[in-house]
C-alpha cells in the first residue's frame, strides 16, 4: 500500500489553507485539490460548476464524494485526482465531516492518508476574527457541527494522524505529515 493523497479534516481556523501551502513548500507535489461547487459564498479555492455539469458528473460515476452544506453542493471529481496522481501530483483535500472522509477514502482506500487537525474553539475564534472574517458566528458553528461530527462518527481509526494546529506552526504541521505520511508508505 502506497498512500499518495491526503486528507485534512478540521474546522474553520485549524489551518488546512496555510498547512496545505506549506507542504507545498516543502514539495511542490502537494497541490491543493480544488473542489467543485455548486452555489454562493467564498469562491477561492473552489472549482464553480452548474447544477447540470455536477448532474452530468454524477451520472457519468465521476463523483467520488458529494456534500450538501451551508445551502451548496461541494463535491470531489475522481477524474481530478486520477489526472494529479498520474502527474506525480499528491492532491491534499479539505474535508469537513467524517462520512464523507470515509466515502472519499472508499473510493480509492490505498490512496488516501487521513489527517485530523485540531484547534480548540476559543482559538478557532480568535483566529477568524484576526484574519477578518465576516462570518466568525458561523464559522463558530461550523466548529460545533465539526465537534459533534468526531463524537458522532469517529470510531478512533478514522485518521491517521491528529495535529493540534494551535501548539505548534504550520511549518512543523506539514512536516509532521510528509514524516508520517513516509512512515507509514515504509511500513
Amino acid at each position: 500500500m502506497t498512500l499518495r493523497a491526503i486528507i485534512l479534516y478540521g474546522p474553520p481556523a485549524s489551518g488546512k489553507d496555510t498547512i496545505t501551502a506549506a507542504l507545498s513548500r516543502i514539495d511542490g507535489r502537494f497541490t491543493y485539490l480544488r473542489k467543485l461547487k455548486v452555489g454562493g459564498g467564498r469562491s477561492v479555492g473552489y472549482q464553480h460548476v452548474s447544477l447540470e455539469q455536477l448532474d452530468e458528473l454524477r451520472g457519468e460515476g465521476r463523483l467520488a464524494v458529494e456534500t450538501h452544506r451551508y445551502g451548496n453542493v461541494y463535491a470531489v471529481d475522481q477524474a481530478d485526482v486520477t489526472a494529479m496522481l498520474t502527474a506525480r501530483a499528491t492532491p491534499v483535500v479539505h474535508m469537513g465531516n467524517i462520512p464523507d472522509v470515509r466515502a472519499l477514502s472508499a473510493s480509492d482506500p490505498e490512496t488516501w492518508f487521513r489527517v485530523r487537525l485540531h484547534v480548540p474553539r476559543e482559538v478557532c475564534e480568535q483566529r477568524s476574527r484576526q484574519r477578518g472574517d465576516l462570518d466568525t458566528p458561523e464559522r463558530l458553528r461550523a466548529w460545533d457541527e465539526t465537534f459533534a461530527d468526531l463524537r458522532n462518527h469517529d470510531d478512533g481509526h478514522t485518521f491517521h494522524i491528529c495535529i493540534e494546529t494551535h501548539l505548534i506552526d504550520a511549518k512543523e504541521a506539514a512536516q509532521t505529515i510528509v514524516t508520517a505520511l513516509k512512515i507509514t508508505n515504509d511500513h
